[in-house]
This record gives structure tokens, C-alpha cells and sequence, in this order.
């Protein structure tokens, strides 16, 4: 094992130096907290703590740390998704309807499932008044998005669902498996992996949770008033980010207890950088005898199924069946990479063709319009190691 660089603790295979430089010059970049997690074949080869699990208290980042992922929890929404395709159990071509007829309402009864998993249903916004507790109570939120109409024709149109993905995907679990989706990723991907990782976290996990430091204002007041701008209440940005009915934003109420104990299958996945690493190397490699995907399991999720510019965030986008793919999830992935990023930094995929599944989780949350370089690095580094380059 190599020795990783100064202030930085964990496993260094020789080889992967490139990967604990890139991390340790994460710091300089304002890093104040953070892991990454990098598997090959199945078993790691990098895994690597660093920095304060606390912005104000000198706890050091541990192995066991836990932080909140936000958006990188659609990749294991995701999963749990495919792995009800791949037994037959959820057809891509089925309507949405089909397994919840309530949701026809309103001419949404031809929003087909490959719709709803690839961001194209046309439902970015919980639309209506609800109260913080009814956000996080599930059955109202659904139950609002059932009713309500869609805002574009589906698949005619690419429109990040930045918090209905979960509620959507996961009642469609829930319609299937008669299981909330935490129940059933715990178990079939949590407890057979052995993942530190939970979408609704029991209370005994809450003292190892990193508490997230919420984005500082752009240093560029030009800048920060065009990002204020372009999120602004009423614009389906700022409605679908802060949205149901104006009550998440990214600030300290990321760090209750409320909601990291509900289930937000789009962004409250609280997990460690191994678990991360772990679930997504497990979707194409076997770890400790599991592998989840086979082969057309795999091709059949990284099938593009829409692409083009984001209505909703402005990007350009490309997603298979519930996962970014290729330069969409980072500018220095590789075409068979997929997976999802967070808000503020975290990511988490897997790419077939080199047998890898990474994982990158932090506390200092950066929001901007440039790509964070913090994960970015690490994987230029991943591959430049991968491809021997």
C-alpha cells in the first residue's frame, strides 16, 4: 500500500497515487471535509478520508463518516428501479398508469415509465400549497403529483425533476412491491452489500452524519445575481429547487433530524464514499460474490433515452433509464459511465467497460454555474490511472 499525502489517511494501491494527489489538492480548493472510494474488479483500491467531518469542531473525517448526497441518491433510486425491469416486474413502455391509475389523471395517461426515469414527463414541480410536514409525509406529495397536469408533452422535452424523480420512482416501487423504496434498496442492495448507506436514516446512524455546510455566496457579484436570477421563485428552476411550495433550500434544514429520517428518494441518500463506490461497482462487478446488473441489464439502462438541453436547469443533458451518462454525469467521464451527481460536489458511477464504480461525498457544499473541479479531478485522475495515461 502507498502512503497517501500529508493530513490524508486511508488505502493507496500502488498505482493510484494520482488519485490521493488529486484529493489532497481538494483542499486547497476550499475542501474543509471529505471521502473518496474507488473500486476495480470488486475490491477497492483507493479509499480515502481527509479534512473536518465538522466545519466548527476538529472531529477528523473518519472511514465510517456519513454525508448527505443529495442528488447522487437517484443513482440508487435508479437501481432499484432497474432491478424491477430486469425481472419483468416494471416495463420501461408501460404507462406510468398502469401500476398507479390514479396518476392518468389530468392527460397524463400516456407518461410512460422510461418518461418518468429519464426526466422527460413533463413534471419538474410539485405544484400547490403544502406544508414542510406534508412535504415529508410522502402520500401528499404523490398524491399532488397524481392530480396535477404535466407542463410539457412527455418525452418531447428533457426537463430535470429535480425532487418529484423520488416521489415518482419510488411510488412506482411502493405500487409494485407494496415496500417503501428504503425497504426495498436495504433489501436488495443495502444489506446484501453491507452499504453504510440509507434513504431515511435510523436515528442510531445520526452522530457519525457530517453536517453539510450550506454554499457560500458567489464571489463574483455579477455572478451570484444571475444564478439568483435564473432560480428565482416562480421560475421552474427555482420552483422545482426549492419546491414543494418554497420549503428546501439549501441551508441549514438539510442538517435536521426531519429530514434525514423521511424518504426523499431523489436527495436525502445519507452514505459513506465506500458505499457509494461499492453499490455502483456491485451494478458490474461482482463484490464478495453479488453483482446486481448483468450485461443487458447494463445496456439496457445506459440506452440513451432522451438528450438535449435541460429545460428546467439550462444544461446539456443525456440520460438512460434513470442515470446520467457519459460527459453529462462529468466532463472527464468516459462514454460508459453512469451514474448521478449531487448538489454541491457529491457523485457516484460506475463504468462498465473499465469494471470501476467511484464514489466522492463531502460537507462543503459548492453551487455555481461552472462544473465543480473537486469530483471532476478525481476522476480525471481515475481514468488517467485506468487508461495508464
Amino acid at each position: 500500500m502507498s502512503e497517501a499525502p500529508n493530513g490524508i489517511e486511508g488505502l493507496v494501491t500502488p498505482g493510484w497515487e494520482p488519485v490521493a494527489e488529486a484529493f489532497a489538492r481538494n483542499f486547497e480548493f476550499g475542501e474543509v471535509g471529505a471521502a473518496c472510494c474507488i473500486h476495480v474488479d470488486g475490491a477497492p483500491v483507493v479509499d480515502l478520508v481527509g479534512g473536518r467531518a465538522h466545519s466548527t469542531v476538529s472531529e477528523a473525517w473518519r472511514s465510517d463518516t456519513l454525508a448527505l448526497v443529495f442528488s447522487t441518491t437517484k443513482g440508487a433510486t435508479a437501481a432499484c428501479a432497474n432491478i424491477l425491469i430486469a425481472r419483468g416486474e416494471l416495463d420501461p413502455d408501460a404507462a406510468v398508469a398502469a401500476y398507479w391509475p390514479e396518476f392518468a389523471a389530468n392527460g397524463k395517461g400516456d407518461v410512460l415509465v422510461r418518461h418518468v426515469l429519464s426526466h422527460s414527463a413533463g413534471l419538474p414541480v410539485v405544484e400547490g400549497e403544502l406544508t414542510l410536514d406534508e412535504a415529508l409525509a410522502w402520500a401528499p406529495v404523490v398524491e399532488q403529483l397524481a392530480r396535477q397536469a404535466p407542463r410539457w408533452e412527455a418525452g418531447t422535452a428533457v426537463g430535470y425533476h429535480m425532487r418529484t424523480y423520488g416521489w415518482l420512482v419510488g411510488e412506482l416501487v411502493r405500487r409494485i412491491t407494496g415496500t417503501t423504496l428504503e425497504a426495498f434498496f436495504r433489501a436488495e442492495l443495502g444489506d446484501p452489500l453491507g452499504l453504510d448507506w440509507w434513504i431515511g436514516l435510523p436515528e442510531s446512524e445520526e452522530p457519525r452524519v457530517a453536517p453539510i455546510i450550506p454554499p457560500a455566496p458567489a464571489s463574483d457579484p455579477e455572478v451570484q445575481a444571475l444564478m439568483d436570477a435564473v432560480m428565482a421563485p416562480g421560475t421552474m428552476l427555482g420552483d422545482a429547487l426549492t419546491g414543494p411550495a418554497g420549503h428546501f433550500h439549501y441551508d441549514e434544514m438539510w442538517n435536521t433530524r426531519a429530514v434525514h429520517e423521511c424518504e426523499l428518494p431523489s436527495s436525502n441518500g445519507i452514505a459513506s464514499a465506500v458505499a457509494v463506490s461499492r453499490m455502483y461497482a456491485a451494478l458490474v462487478t461482482p463484490v464478495g460474490g453479488v453483482r446486481i446488473f448483468d450485461d443487458a441489464a447494463i445496456a439496457r439502462a445506459t440506452t440513451t433515452q432522451i438528450e438535449g438541453t435541460d429545460v428546467v436547469i439550462g444544461a446539456p443533458m443525456r440520460y438512460g433509464l434513470g442515470f446520467s451518462l457519459g460527459d453529462a454525469l462529468s466532463s472527464a467521464a468516459r462514454p460508459g459511465a453512469f451514474g448521478h451527481s449531487g448538489a454541491g460536489g457529491s457523485l457516484g458511477f460506475a463504468d462498465a467497460d473499465h469494471r470501476v464504480g467511484f464514489g466522492y461525498v463531502m460537507n462543503r457544499m459548492q453551487v455555481g454555474l461552472a462544473e465543480d473541479k473537486r469530483p471532476r479531478n478525481l476522476v480525471r485522475a481515475m481514468y488517467s490511472v485506468l487508461e495508464n495515461v
